[in-house]
């Protein structure tokens, strides 16, 4: 099976009520451990990549990985550039082997975002591969991504079908209170799923995305923090929350801060049970079941895409 698109995926999911997990990979064991859950649960996945992570990884490292994920588990997996700043990170990815990109246009006026996100449309469709858009500004701090409260702005449902109409993409990211890193609410967490249902009512059967969705599990915070870390106050997005949005219309929920937190925790835990060891296959591999461990929650609990592939 090769590498899809995620337009097949998303129909399946808007129509049965449930989403698909957009997970960050930066190297081979968080790739690894995505996967493994993944197959084991018989759950499609999207597998995305910014631009931090092909400045770490190599864009070309990352691609043969994939590819290797692809072959090795036989599931549906869609390769995705998460938040393309310009056209230039867009057109290298999908010249480079990627099945779909997002073009982050939301820092620019409407209409310069129109502008932008209809050029990547253009070339990305012209070579089959599917495009998201991003409408409003989510707040936090994501590799080279940093919005200040003040800054955020909620998606204006106002805007949305003159959007995709003129631009043409796949699916769209919306703003409604989610953010972006491990300390996302001061107050009361909440969701503007008012926003979700009346986008919803003006674009019916298209796919919604969320970004910044990590809950930010606790019990990984806690281990972070027992064996040296300093996370205090992270708080993420409730998955009940999460999970609702996933039964209307949203169809990808990126996650992102919850493998972090949870590979860190599984490492500084194994480094301080045993000091002496040296060899990062012994540290890697229980960060490594980690990851395994999250994805296959959240696909239970959050997606509810097991059994979907």
């Amino acid at each position: 099976m090769p590498l899809v698109t995620s337009t097949e995926m998303y129909k399946k999911a808007y129509k049965e009520g449930y989403a698909i997990g957009g997970f960050n990979v930066n190297n081979m064991e968080i790739i690894q451990g995505i996967v493994d859950a993944a197959k084991h649960y018989a759950s499609p996945i999207v597998l995305q990549v910014s631009a931090g992570a092909r400045k770490y990884a190599k864009h070309s490292y990352l691609v043969k990985l994939v590819e290797a994920a692809v072959e090795d588990s036989g599931i549906p997996i869609c390769l995705h550039l998460d938040h393309g700043e310009d056209f230039e990170i867009c057109k290298s990815c999908i010249d480079g082997g990627f099945t779909s990109v997002m073009i982050d246009g939301s820092k620019y006026s409407f209409e310069d975002n129109v502008k932008l996100t209809k050029q990547v449309v253009d070339y990305a469709h012209e070579r089959g591969v599917v495009v998201e858009g991003e409408l409003g500004r989510l707040a936090g701090i994501e590799d080279d991504i940093n919005v200040s409260d003040k800054d955020a702005v909620y998606t204006d449902p106002n805007q949305v079908e003159e959007f995709v109409a003129r631009t043409g993409v796949d699916s769209l990211a919306i703003a409604i209170g989610t953010s972006h890193g491990a300390y996302k609410f001061k107050g009361e967490p909440k969701l503007r799923l008012d926003i979700l249902k009346e986008v919803q009512n003006r674009l019916p059967n298209f796919p919604i995305v969320l970004h910044g969705a990590s809950s930010i599990l606790s019990e990984y915070v806690e281990i972070v923090n027992k064996y040296g870390g300093k996370m205090l106050d992270a708080r993420g997005v409730p998955e009940d929350l999460l999970r609702e949005a996933c039964t209307m219309a949203v169809c990808k929920v990126n996650i992102d801060s919850d493998l972090r937190i949870a590979f860190t925790a599984a490492i500084r835990k194994h480094l301080n049970e045993y000091p002496s060891d040296f060899d990062p296959r012994k540290y890697l591999s229980p960060a490594r079941s980690a990851i395994e461990k999250v994805i296959g929650h959240k696909i239970i609990n959050v997606l509810g895409s097991a059994g979907k592939a």
